[in-house]
This record gives C-alpha cells, structure tokens and sequence, in this order.
C-alpha cells in the first residue's frame, strides 16, 4: 500500500528553513541588497535592482495548464518542483510565480503557494499576509475611492456625474454580497448617496498596474492615469485630477519591491503580485521577473489558470509592455482533469478509463495549438497522480508527442525535484534546439474589437462576437482616444474553452458575449467582460476556511 502523504502545511512545517542571507547569496545579492521580513522572507531593495540592470538576461520559460476542472492540474507544483529540479542538475534557475489572494485560500484552494513537496516556503505565511503587499493593494486603491468620494462630498468641483464613476472599491476576500452595495447613506455629513460596488483585491487596477510597472516612478505614473470616472466624449476624470497618485505611490513604496523565499530544497524564488488570470491579466510582476531574469540563467515563471488565459495575456499583455522573449512553454496536464473534460464522473477518477481520456484530449490539443501560435516549442509536463495508470499515462504521452509537444512524466508532489527531472531534461534539451521565433498573437495598431475577436476565434476556437448594447460604440471611442493601442485583457471563465463554464473540453459552434467593457487607463489594457464572469466571487458551499484552525501555540491546521 502507498503511503499517505502529509498534509502540505504539515510538509512546510517540517522543513528546515536556511538563512535568507544564504538564499540571497545564491542568486548573487549581498546581505544588504536584501530587507529581512522575519527569518524566512525578504524583499529585494531597489538598489539592487537597480544594480543590475544592464546585466544580460536569463532565458525565460513559461508554465501554463490545460483547462482547469475541480481535480486539479497542478500549475504552481509543477512550476516549483521543475525549478527544484533544474537547480538539483547544477543550474543557476529561479522561480517566478505570483502572491496567493486570501478569497480563493478560504474559498476554493486553501492554499496556492505548491503542493506536496514542491512547495515554496514558508508557505503559511505566503498563503496569508506574506509581506503585506496585499494590504498595500487594497488600500491605495480604497484610498482612491476615498478621495474621489470626499471630493463629492466638499463639493464636487470637477463636476463629476455619479452616475458614470467608474472607480469600485476592493476587497481581498470572496464576498458576493459585496458586488453591488449603495453607499454615503445616513444624512448629508455621511456623503454622496450612490451606487457602486466591490471587486476582489486580485482584479484591481492597482494590483494590475503593480505588475506592469517597471519602477516605483512608473508606477506613480500609472497610477496618474487611472480613470475614475467618464465625462463622455472620450474625456475622463482622473486619478491625478484628485492628486491621488503620490499618496498611493507611497503606501506602494514597500510593496513595488519583490519577494525573496525558498523552495523545500533551499533554492531561490522571488514571489510578487497576484492578479487573477480569469478577470485580471494572472502574471507576476514585471519587476520581479526581470530581476530573475537578471540573476539566474533560467527563470521558471506560471500565468494564471489555462493557456487561453494566463498564457495569452502573458503573451499578449506583459511581454510587450516588459520586452520580454520567452524561450519556451511547458504545458501541465493531468490524466485526471482530461477525463473529466471527456465526461468521466468525478467521483470514479480512480478508476481506469481510456474511453474518456480519449474524449478528453482535444482540450490538450487545442491548448498546444494555441501555445505554437505564438511561436513558442512547447513541452508537456504529466502531473501523475497516484491513481493514474501506466495505461493512461501513456495514452497522454503519446497524445501530447503527436502534436508535436514532447512530454515527460512528473512526479513532483510526492518527490520533490527528483520528480521533475525528466522533465527538466526535456525541457533543457528543447532550448538548446532554438528555434524559437516569439510573437504576440495581434498587432497594436488594431482596433479593439479585431483583437477581441482574434482572441475569441484563435485561441477560444469561437465562430464570432455578440456584444450588448451600446459596447461596440464605447470600443470604438477607446480605440479614437484613451486606450490606443492598448491591448485587450479577457475576463472570462476559467472552466471552458467558451465563456459558458458548462462547456468542458473542446467546445464548437459557440459564440463569445461581450455584456460589458472597462478602461484600465493606468495598466494600460482594456477588459472585455464576457459570459457572467463576476469580478468579485462568492464562496462555495463548504468553504476550505470551515475546515483551518490554529493552535495555542499559533500552529496553523487546515492550509492545504
């Protein structure tokens, strides 16, 4: 009988952590290019960065996943336990990987820092407040909503009309009765009765911007840009209209600075920012990845949720904006998650049967489509988990070898970087083939709706676009004016190909909706909102919060 695994909290609490100067060291930085957090975190100065910046740069390799499903695929695990491995063969390599929110830790995962024993560590502390950058977040962004508010209230002198404010509040948890709120009720020294709403903290503006800026300057800049409300004819009241951008500047101060941790095995990983891949553009800062880029040879960064989102808004958004070449993708899948897109029951997972993994591969083959399209080789990463068979994980091998993406079995959870070595070779021995030709998927100079519709026919594998009322003319008054060239950030479901969740696998003859479209002036994107996506989710029916405690002694049960 296999053993059973400890919980991943109970793996994380048991590992001997080194010294954060030792961890520094690794990658090249001095004990005072570092500012502790603790004995086990620490940020990188600006200094060091700084410092760097002319040095020549690593290659870059993204690690995206098939559609996700409610068994897993295992993304983060796999993008630490490759780079435990690459740094167990001798290589100078680093992993780049985004902050956790606190809604889906007691909402839906419990826990986003890996898994098993290829976690990054100290993951309780990852999983929660970490360094305070999500804090950070939400509060210059509610800082923002309070001043735009005050300005109603002491008299409104840039005569904005309530009814076209455009500026939510946020909030770092999964609160659906939050979406839609009124506020300044109680009288006339409460303010400005009017009705707005809350978004999570991973769909703010300031989270996006966090991950674009090159700089603590850029991104004050951005944060100028921010438009807070329309004034109509392609005019805006902005965020340096309220003179708010240098106060928010300056509760970001800390937070602009990277993360420095450990992985399991004690090798470096620099962990920064969280956008969502599903309603935000779901990549880690630009900052910290190009300091990575600048201090390891291999840098091993994720996108959020399925290469029709993370990996395209990867591709499409922070590469442009950073100038960034990527050299490779690794494409995580699991037998598990491609017998359920090809109809298996969730409750017999367990048991053998080809017939739905069959079924379930062309969702393994659109997604390496879609990741050739940019011009990228792509290697297949098979997440095992112990109740695949050899049967099974053949038939993924052999599917994923035939489209053209070689592929190596991972084991990872339950070994650490010995179970990624495999794949770490394959992944090697495709760099050093080359003939890797990047490109994003459209040109700047489009117009909005052809890049909506480029992304919704090419990579969601779409027949057209509807869009509500009124959407199609706001679109084109971006493209006359404030958003120019900007690219085009998705929000739709993660489950599907489409933008119905309730369409698994490879869907076909579907139409993408577009009900609605928002300025992110100061990230520099527009986000088409498609389907029902919701950009402040609720809790499940049993929250994973239901099942954490912490002991008198403060240790922390339940964080999976």
């Amino acid at each position: 009988m296999t053993p059973v695994q400890p919980p991943d909290i109970e793996i994380a609490q048991a590992a001997a952590l080194r010294p954060m100067q030792e961890i520094a060291a690794r990658v090249g930085l001095a004990d005072d290019e570092i500012e502790l957090y603790g004995r086990a975190k620490a940020k990188v100065t600006q200094a060091a960065i700084a410092a760097r910046r002319d040095a020549p740069d690593g290659d870059l390799v993204l690690v995206t996943a098939i559609t996700p499903t409610p068994a897993g695929e295992g993304k983060t695990t796999t993008t630490i336990g490759l780079t435990q491995a690459l740094q167990r063969l001798g290589h100078r390599a680093i992993s780049a990987t985004r902050e956790p929110s606190l809604g889906p830790v007691f909402g839906v995962k419990g826990g986003a820092a890996g898994g098993g024993y290829a976690q990054v560590v100290p993951m309780d502390d990852i999983n929660l407040h970490f360094t305070g950058d999500f804090a950070a977040v939400s509060a210059a962004h509610n800082l923002l909503a309070a001043m735009l508010d005050n300005h109603l209230h002491q008299g409104n002198r840039l005569g904005i009309d309530v009814r076209r404010i455009l500026w939510r509040r946020v909030l770092d948890m999964n609160d659906r009765t939050l979406h839609g709120v009124v506020v300044g009720l109680g009288g006339r020294a409460r303010g400005v009765p009017r009705e707005t709403g809350f978004d999570i903290t991973p769909a703010s503006e300031v989270m996006a911007i966090l991950c674009l800026a090159r700089d603590l300057q850029d991104l004050k800049a951005r944060f100028a840009r921010i438009a807070v409300a329309d004034r109509g004819r392609g005019a805006y009241v902005t965020a340096a209209d309220l003179e708010a951008q240098g106060a928010m500047a300056v509760l970001m101060r800390d937070a602009a600075l990277p993360n420095l941790v450990q992985n399991l095995e004690g090798g470096p990983a620099l962990i920064h920012g969280g956008p969502f891949g599903n309603i935000a553009h779901g990549c880690n800062s630009l900052i910290a990845t190009r300091l990575a880029l600048k201090v390891a040879d291999l840098v091993i960064t994720e996108a959020g949720f399925g290469a029709d989102l993370g990996a395209e808004k990867f591709f499409d958004i922070k590469c442009p904006a950073g100038g960034l070449t990527p050299r490779a993708a690794v494409l995580v899948a699991t037998v598990r998650a491609l017998k359920l897109h090809g109809g298996a029951d969730r409750r017999a997972l367990g048991a053998e049967d080809l017939a739905a993994l069959r079924a379930g591969m062309p969702n393994l083959e659109a997604h390496v489509e879609n990741l050739r399209r940019f011009g990228l080789p792509v290697v297949a990463a098979v997440n095992r988990f112990p109740t695949d068979t050899d049967a099974e994980v053949d038939a993924v091998l052999a599917a994923a070898d035939a489209l053209g993406a070689p592929a190596a079995v991972s084991t990872v959870f339950a070994d650490g970087g010995a179970g990624g070595v495999d794949l770490a070779r394959l992944l090697l021995d495709t760099l050093a083939a080359g003939g890797d030709r990047f490109q994003p998927l459209y040109e700047p100079e489009a117009a909005l709706t052809e890049k909506i519709e480029t992304v919704a026919r090419t990579i969601y594998g779409a027949d057209g676009v509807d869009y509500a009322a009124g959407v199609e003319r706001r679109l084109r008054r971006l493209d006359r004016g404030a958003a120019r060239g900007f690219p085009v950030c998705m929000a739709k479901t993660q489950y599907s190909l489409s933008d119905d969740p309730a369409l698994p696998g490879r869907p076909r003859g579907f139409r993408i909706t577009v009900r609605d479209v928002r300025l992110s002036a100061g990230a520099g994107f527009v986000v088409p909102l498609t389907g029902n996506i919701l950009t402040m989710p609720g809790l499940p029916r049993r929250p994973f919060a239901v099942d954490m405690d912490v002991t008198a002694d403060g240790r922390i049960s339940g964080l999976a």
